[in-house]
């Protein structure tokens, strides 16, 4: 009987329910979360005005590996004599904008390669590109052959 009497002295102490301070926290710590925000934000900020260049060309280097793209581009390929061709079908200069409109599948927003021979004048090439992008096409890159 004592053991009785005595275990239930013993345990109405110690389970005492609704003591203030003991439960859990439910609020968020924003603080964590303020800091790196502010600190991505710092970064951004820094970061932004070096990645702007004057045109949004992908220059390949000499001994880059090939682009890998899910999406076929289209290519304009540009011979010595500066004719220009869209696969085998020579394009008019009045006709490149249209015909690649054509065969764009996203509108504007599809890759365009320029193939251009390594004798032709810099000058054409830089004259269809100006006609490229003046059509709304801002993918533009130029194609080189790999270096041995």
């Amino acid at each position: 009987m004592s053991m009785t009497h005595g275990a239930a002295k013993g345990g109405s102490k110690r389970r005492r329910r609704g003591r203030r301070g003991a439960g859990a926290i439910n609020e968020i710590n924003m603080t964590p979360f303020i800091d790196v925000v502010l600190v991505l934000l710092i970064v951004f900020m820094v970061a932004a005005p070096m990645m702007t260049v004057g045109v949004p060309l992908d220059l390949p280097q000499s001994k880059a590996s090939p682009l890998n793209s899910d999406v076929k581009p289209i290519t304009l390929s540009i011979r010595r004599t500066g004719e220009v061709y869209l696969g085998e079908a020579e394009l008019r200069d009045d006709d490149i904008v249209p015909q690649l409109m054509q065969s764009a599948k996203s509108g504007t927003e599809d890759r365009v390669f320029v193939r251009g021979d390594k004798r032709v004048d810099y000058g054409r090439v830089a004259q269809v590109m100006a006609i490229v992008t003046g059509g709304g096409f801002k993918k533009v890159a130029l194609v080189t052959e790999p270096d041995n």
